[in-house]
């Protein structure tokens, strides 16, 4: 009853303990009134609204009026509900901070809430483009570099309001908000998001918009999709087994109603997924960043380099006055790297006589030893190889995007990319396939059958849930 269209606090994603969830803005007095009205009239004169209404004292319904009382008791399930997900974080995407319509408060929102019934919890007021921005989005040939919000129009009246204790943990000059494209917009908004949740407290967080079928799934849907890049959550999930669950559950399940967002041009739906080549770097990553080895001193970066697996035998039999630590290693001849290896020498007569038994010995005789091509790598390649531990990122390929088409996937490159670069080009390339042969981007009227339907028939049979079968 508390939340816009009985849309209440949903927990979505568990990580590390900690829960993100989801929900639609505060209720307004109008939208209230008119559900409490309408449970009363057709629960037989019974209204949960105000059930146990004992528990209020005497003293104080006396200086309350009814709509306090209500307000008090809706929001005060709601304020349990939250607390018993331990959410300490409230983020709200309204541009708003009410929502109007012919006149009239609708909607409601935490930050504005009379009483200060939130006041303790920790209120984020990010405001961002709703559905109907991403027409712009349509017109431009789906391009959203240089796209900037109109944040001059008569109803955006929700300043940016983010703590202090937040804002420094990134560097981003917060105040510039208003100049941004909607690339870097949503970018800094995805940064923030995985900031609160890599905190070192135990405490959930809450996304919602108004209604929670736009705005919200596209950064619950995000989220999920960087944090299994990672590898931190849905680890046993494929690519095409991610987006089935993204698509279908975040937005789906939820009520995105993409067939009428398709026929007014809204697709914000198709900005989500493609918005992914925007976040394979590493500084979208929730996970720790691998400690980097120093190079030690006295030896070359090539000598380095040409300590692979097979050829340096024995830890020990270079030399008793250093050690060589392994951390992470890949185990497999030709995929031992740099970052796996730390060298402790004990001076330059060491290094000396380390050098002296490379050039003697026959086992490291190797070393010096030009190797055939196909064995070969360059430096920069061998610093920037990643291992990869999912079956996903080993049989596929490495994509980047040719052309101009939003819908072209991404050709095979030549290019090194990371795992969660690959991971999230995988899921990118299956979602423009799957969008390109059901929905594609043509201004026309799409099915039900043809949008929502025909496009889970896809990915369904990417996960191999369905057979030929048409839905």
């Amino acid at each position: 009853m508390a939340r816009c269209r009985g849309r209440f606090v949903c927990p979505v994603i568990l990580y590390k303990g900690k829960h993100i969830c989801r929900s639609a803005t505060l209720a307004g007095w109008g939208e209230l009134y008119g559900r409490t009205g309408y449970n009363y009239i057709f629960s037989g004169g019974t209204d949960d609204a105000w059930a146990d209404t004992e528990d209020m004292s005497e003293e104080d319904s006396a200086f309350r009026n009814a709509d306090s009382q209500l307000f008090d008791k809706v929001r005060g399930h709601d304020i349990k509900l939250l607390r018993y997900l331990s959410v300490a974080y409230i983020c709200d995407l309204m541009v708003e901070n009410k929502k109007v319509k012919f006149g009239l408060n609708v909607t409601s929102s935490e930050k504005v809430d009379k009483a200060q019934r939130y006041a303790d919890f920790t209120l984020l007021s990010i405001p961002y483009p709703g559905c109907e921005f991403f027409k712009e989005y349509k017109e431009r040939g789906y391009r959203a570099e240089g796209l900037v919000f109109n944040w001059k129009q008569d109803y955006v009246d929700a300043p940016l309001s983010i703590p202090v204790s937040l804002t420094e943990r990134l560097n981003i000059d917060w105040s510039e908000y208003q100049s941004w494209d909607l690339v870097q917009q949503t970018q800094n908004y995805l940064k923030l998001l995985i900031s609160i949740i890599n905190g070192d407290d135990d405490s959930g967080l809450l996304i919602h918009c108004i209604s929670g079928w736009d705005r919200t799934p596209l950064f619950i849907s995000l989220l999920r999709l960087s944090l299994w890049a990672d590898g931190l959550i849905h680890a046993s999930l494929e690519p095409a087994e991610i987006l089935y669950l993204t698509v279908a559950y975040d937005w789906f399940l939820f009520g995105h109603m993409l067939v009428d967002r398709l026929s007014k041009g809204e697709e914000i739906f198709f900005f989500c997924f493609d918005f992914l080549k925007h976040i394979t770097s590493e500084e979208f990553s929730a996970a720790k960043p691998p400690r980097r080895k120093s190079l030690p001193p006295g030896f070359t970066l090539e000598e380095i380099c040409m300590l692979k697996q097979r050829d340096r035998g024995s830890p020990t039999s270079l030399s008793s006055d250093f050690s060589l630590v392994m951390e992470n290693s890949p185990g497999a001849a030709g995929s031992f790297t740099y970052e796996a290896v730390e060298l402790m020498p004990a001076g330059s007569q060491t290094q000396a006589a380390w050098r002296k038994n490379c050039a003697s010995s026959p086992q490291t005789v190797l070393w010096g030893r030009p190797q055939p091509s196909e064995e070969r790598l360059p430096v920069q390649g061998v610093l920037e190889a990643k291992s990869s531990s999912s079956s996903s990122s080993n049989h596929s390929e490495n994509f980047s995007r040719l052309g101009s088409s939003p819908l072209e996937v991404p050709k095979a490159s030549l290019v090194t990319l990371t795992e969660r670069e690959t991971r999230l080009e995988d899921v990118r390339s299956a979602f423009l396939a799957a969008y390109n042969s059901t929905v594609g981007l043509k201004p026309v009227m799409p099915s039900p059958s043809g949008a929502i339907g025909g496009l889970l028939e896809q990915f369904a049979r990417g996960v191999g849930l369905r057979g030929s079968s048409v839905l």
